[in-house]
């Protein structure tokens, strides 16, 4: 089991056996555009997609038994205040229980040695981020210094749910997008395994990263009560015309908060990955004046903050239609 699945009115998590390539798809045409992002969809192959569905395991059983409940602990209103003591320590327990994975960069990452401009950002990951399944191919972007364009698909999701539904025949998460290749990817592990061959020059993830996740990779979702798994109802329901940008890396507390919130508004985003060692560190330094993360950028207002009490209060204020 490497991916999650859900659909109303249950919330199962379903694996799927061997890949196999598949026909081409038609996808659904998403356009984020300003003046040098073009945020659509092409067209592309899809691998990896089951030949028939496994039976839900235990750890299915649960999910699926924990997701209601988490979502109800969590609250139903993420915009008001909060006790960020509590939130905080709640993130950096979660960021313990993952150990070291998701926290440093391989250094040699082949498409980014010696970034000194912002590359254009082949990927596209569809996710969201209570899902443990995500979590590991998030990790594995860390380990590989890549950006990724990000489009959460929260649970009650009105934009990127028919995306994946209508290009993979399914709503199964994550889900990958490789522009460099033209192939689309179901399944967090194939996915980890096509990134690591790729990307990796030869190199293999952090020992456990793979088989850590049924284990320990449920701990983060359970200790932040189920944050960034359903899309806030007041949250708008058109995307911003230009991109949202955020420096970040999966392990880091105050960041897991920040893409929290942009998986419940159901905001897309530029994902820059800024792991120890990161080659990415100069394009940090250069926007922020710092190596400190998250660091998030707006570029449809100018907005900029460092701070993720700062940014966190932005995004409820600037895309929600509730009155705070």
């Amino acid at each position: 089991m490497s991916s999650c699945s859900y659909s109303l009115p249950h919330s199962p998590c379903i694996g799927t056996g061997n890949s196999t390539v598949l026909p081409l798809f038609k996808s659904h045409s998403v356009q984020f555009r300003d003046g040098n992002r073009n945020w659509g969809l092409q067209r592309f192959r899809i691998v990896a997609k089951s030949k028939s569905d496994a039976q839900p395991s235990s750890p299915t059983s649960l999910l699926s038994f924990l997701c209601p409940l988490l979502n109800l602990f969590s609250g139903s209103d993420p915009s008001q205040p909060r006790n960020f003591t509590f939130e905080l320590a709640t993130s950096s327990l979660a960021s313990v229980s993952r150990f070291a994975w998701g926290a440093k960069s391989i250094t040699g990452s082949s498409l980014n040695k010696g970034i000194t401009s912002d590359p254009p950002v082949s990927l596209q990951l569809f996710e969201f981020e209570a899902c443990p399944f995500c979590r590991r191919v998030r990790e594995a972007m860390t380990e590989l210094d890549l950006s990724v364009e990000v489009y959460p698909c929260p649970k009650g999701s009105v934009r990127h749910r028919e995306v994946v539904r209508r290009t993979g025949g399914k709503e199964q998460f994550p889900f990958l997008i490789d522009q460099n290749t033209g192939i689309s990817l179901y399944e967090s592990g194939d996915i980890v395994k096509y990134l690591f061959e790729q990307y990796g020059k030869g190199r293999s993830s952090s020992s456990g990263l793979l088989e850590s996740t049924i284990f320990t990779g449920w701990m983060p979702t359970i200790l932040r009560a189920g944050r960034g798994m359903t899309r806030w109802e007041l949250s708008r329901p058109d995307p911003p015309p230009g991109k949202l940008e955020l420096f970040s890396y999966e392990n880091n507390p105050n960041a897991r908060i920040v893409r929290e919130a942009l998986c419940e508004l159901e905001l897309p985003y530029i994902l820059q990955n800024v792991g120890e060692g990161s080659h990415r560190l100069k394009l940090l330094l250069d926007a922020s004046g710092s190596k400190e993360v998250p660091y998030f950028i707006d570029h449809n207002t100018g907005f900029q903050s460092g701070d993720y009490k700062t940014t966190l209060s932005y995004l409820f204020e600037t895309y929600s239609t509730a009155i705070l």
